[in-house]
């Protein structure tokens, strides 16, 4: 699969098969592009999917963390792709937690959406932070808690600027970061004193200490962290111009992201409709992927027939 130069230099990783319509796919934090394959790969004989790895994971893993927040490197590498590969054309869109952050800030930033033919926003918020005006950000009422664990986590980090694995702190700082990370996931959870079997065994294990974290990285870690910690946008107004077809999926269970926030954007945009995966979180992928599939495929349909009409009205 190819690599792609980015504007620092750096080659990012894009995974690309099938042929015909174009599909950008942008993957949640923590995703490699081949995990799209069991929903995505049947559907290679009439559209063209394009999936970056992020930096810090997959073919991307060796990228350099730039000097800028996560959310406006991916869109700024987004930026570069679309010029390599897409300069001309008009694409649909799938983009998925922190990769709909990054759609929604190339919306507000770059004017992204004049590209877009229709669009599939997969379980995200349009404003990470949460406050008076809009209590359905990262963890809704959880918020404060939340930033109180990032804060933790980016403290410990920032004493080791220098550091890259995570066997490289001693073990008391390294419980110490399993811990804050441990009490994120808790506030996932409805029950706080809940802890997962493999987590409660593997801390116990120094050798299995590096398969707790999101990433292997300490650096892309710390990046990561603090993107989150420190990110104010607010993409309200930017969703609800969005004038192409859009479809939103919803985990109703979402603790991460409180459905009712996100069924109030998805009626926000003019051409709209919502699909509720009642049995679901953050992970609708995971907990219903039949269902899943299934809606993934019926979007794909309606992308392709829409796109059709254009040239039928020119015959």
């Amino acid at each position: 699969m190819p690599h792609y130069r980015m504007p620092d230099g750096e080659q990012l990783y894009v995974r690309e098969y099938g042929q015909g319509q174009p599909v950008l796919v942008l993957s949640g934090l923590g995703m490699q592009s081949w995990q799209w394959h069991p929903f995505l790969y049947r559907f290679r004989r009439d559209f063209k999917f394009i999936i970056p790895d992020w930096r810090g994971f997959g073919g991307s893993s060796q990228c350099r963390i730039p000097q800028l927040d996560a959310i406006s490197s991916h869109w700024r590498d987004i930026d570069c792709l679309l010029g390599q590969l897409l300069a001309h054309d008009k694409f649909s869109l799938i983009a998925y937690s922190m990769g709909a952050t990054a759609a929604m800030h190339g919306m507000q930033y770059g004017n992204f959406a004049a590209k877009i033919h229709s669009y599939l926003h997969i379980d995200q918020s349009p404003k990470i932070s949460a406050d008076a005006s809009w209590p359905f950000g990262l963890l809704g009422g959880q918020h404060a808690a939340f930033l109180q664990q990032l804060q933790r986590i980016s403290a410990l980090l920032a004493r080791h600027p220098q550091l890259t694995q995570l066997q490289q702190l001693n073990l008391q700082e390294r419980h110490q970061l399993l811990e804050a990370w441990l009490a994120f996931i808790r506030l996932q959870t409805r029950s706080r004193s809940f802890t997962p079997f493999f987590f409660q065994q593997a801390l116990k294990q120094p050798r299995l200490h590096r398969h707790l974290l999101p990433m292997q990285r300490l650096d892309y870690f710390a990046w990561y962290v603090n993107s989150y910690l420190h990110h104010r946008e607010d993409y309200r107004q930017a969703i609800c111009q969005l004038d192409c077809p859009a479809t939103f999926f919803i985990g109703e269970q979402s603790r991460l992201y409180p459905a009712e926030g996100q069924k109030i954007i998805a009626g926000s945009a003019a051409q709209s409709t919502a699909v509720l995966f009642k049995k679901s979180g953050h992970a609708p992928l995971l907990s219903e992927p039949l269902k899943f599939s299934r809606e993934i495929g019926r979007f794909l349909k309606r992308s392709l027939k829409s796109a059709a009409v254009p040239i039928i009205q020119n015959l």
